[in-house]
């Protein structure tokens, strides 16, 4: 009797069929025993942006992640396990990125790789683990290569920057403005923002007037005749999709011209960025893809506070380390659906199986063929009082 490649998978459900599918296309997801898993602990591997410690988003990231993991380890961890984060420094560098990945999973045995920022070297893991067969969990940055085209070991938690440029061009588009501004990196993925703009911009009439592409290492005269062009292109508002450092820069050189269009920016660094600032973030509109982590209006806000101000005594609350709180809880929830005797396959299995993971009431969806993570984008006006209104 012949039985056709349709009839032979009918009555699995869904989930179960993409991932034996997803193990047809890319081979064993795990070996066995695991690596990574002892009976006592779990081995997480992480390359991130800290920059000796002067990357103050990157540093305030991972205060929030150890503030979640020191408690979730108290309260015994992922089924009996200790939960150990292996982390690298990637200086914000792609190559760099890669080659700390390809280390944590080679060379420290690493069961799973998770937690950077920034879409270059984002980007530049998420290759690694493709290449390797390991999942790769809670990429913090916005960048469209982390899911699309679609990839089965990719699992992000937060919105994608798209998403910010909608909320920021629709709320620029409600206030009259028509024209904008792109300032984005020189790079393949900075490509990708730039045609995601152009789509949103035609979508709600806006017209792009101006493309402000900045390599690594710019220089005055680059920022100074990208605030020049700003300004003759009669652009309205402008937005960024990371590079706070440079961006910084950019809006106080535009201001020191006489330039005065709006600067909006996304999430990355918002709260380092206004405070660098000072009265020039007066006004700005930040795009945050969690909750307002100044006040206790929300579950996960006011349990995170009450954590990171017992593990970080008079350290400053901030989106940064909301973000990396919210995403290490994720990555718990994650790990816990993976089962008592995790491998690398059933991490996989697991988030597919739920389909859904609930933290604190937020929904992050995983379905086969879509990793949506969270859709949450809120904007926030920075006040003359310097705070952050929503």
């Amino acid at each position: 009797m012949r039985v056709s490649f349709a009839s032979a998978w009918r009555g699995w459900p869904a989930a179960s069929l993409y991932l034996a599918l997803l193990m047809g296309i890319v081979g064993p997801v795990a070996a066995a025993p695991a690596d990574g898993v002892t009976r006592t602990t779990l081995l997480i591997g992480q390359t991130i942006t800290l920059q000796a410690g002067k990357n103050a988003y990157g540093m305030a990231v991972q205060d929030g992640i150890s503030a979640y993991l020191k408690v979730a380890n108290e309260q015994g961890g992922v089924h009996g396990r200790q939960i150990l984060l292996k982390t690298l420094d990637d200086d914000n560098s792609g190559a760099k990125a890669e080659a700390n990945a390809r280390d944590l999973v080679q060379k420290e045995k690493a069961f799973i790789l998770f937690g950077s920022i920034e879409g270059g070297p984002s980007t530049a893991v998420m290759k690694a683990a493709v290449d390797l067969k390991v999942p790769f969990f809670g990429p913090m940055a916005g960048s469209p290569t982390l899911r699309r085209p679609h990839q089965p070991l990719v699992f992000p938690v937060r919105a994608e920057h798209r998403d910010e440029f909608k909320a920021l061009l629709e709320h620029a588009r409600s206030l009259g403005m028509t024209k904008a501004a792109f300032f984005r990196s020189d790079s393949e993925t900075g490509l990708q923002h730039l045609e995601n703009m152009r789509i949103l911009c035609q979508q709600l009439k806006m017209e792009l007037v101006a493309d402000l592409p900045f390599k690594s290492g710019v220089g005055d005269a680059e920022i100074t005749a990208m605030a020049q062009r700003i300004g003759a292109s009669g652009a309205q508002v402008v937005l960024n999709h990371g590079g706070v450092g440079v961006y910084e820069q950019l809006i106080r050189k535009s201001r020191a011209l006489g330039v005065r269009a709006s600067f909006s920016a996304v999430n990355s660094g918002s709260a380092q960025l206004a405070e660098k600032l000072g009265d020039l973030a007066h006004g700005m509109v930040f795009a945050q893809v969690v909750p307002d982590p100044m006040q206790r209006k929300t579950d996960i806000a006011r349990e995170y506070r009450d954590v990171f101000a017992k593990v970080h005594p008079g350290k400053s609350f901030s989106y940064g380390s909301l973000e990396g709180y919210l995403t290490a809880k994720a990555l718990v929830a994650a790990l816990k659906l993976a089962g008592p005797e995790p491998t690398r396959e059933s991490f996989v299995q697991g988030l597919l199986k739920a389909g859904v993971v609930d933290v604190n009431g937020m929904r992050l969806k995983y379905q086969p063929g879509d990793y949506t993570g969270l859709t949450l984008v809120d904007l926030a006006i920075f006040t003359r009082d310097n705070r952050f209104m929503h």
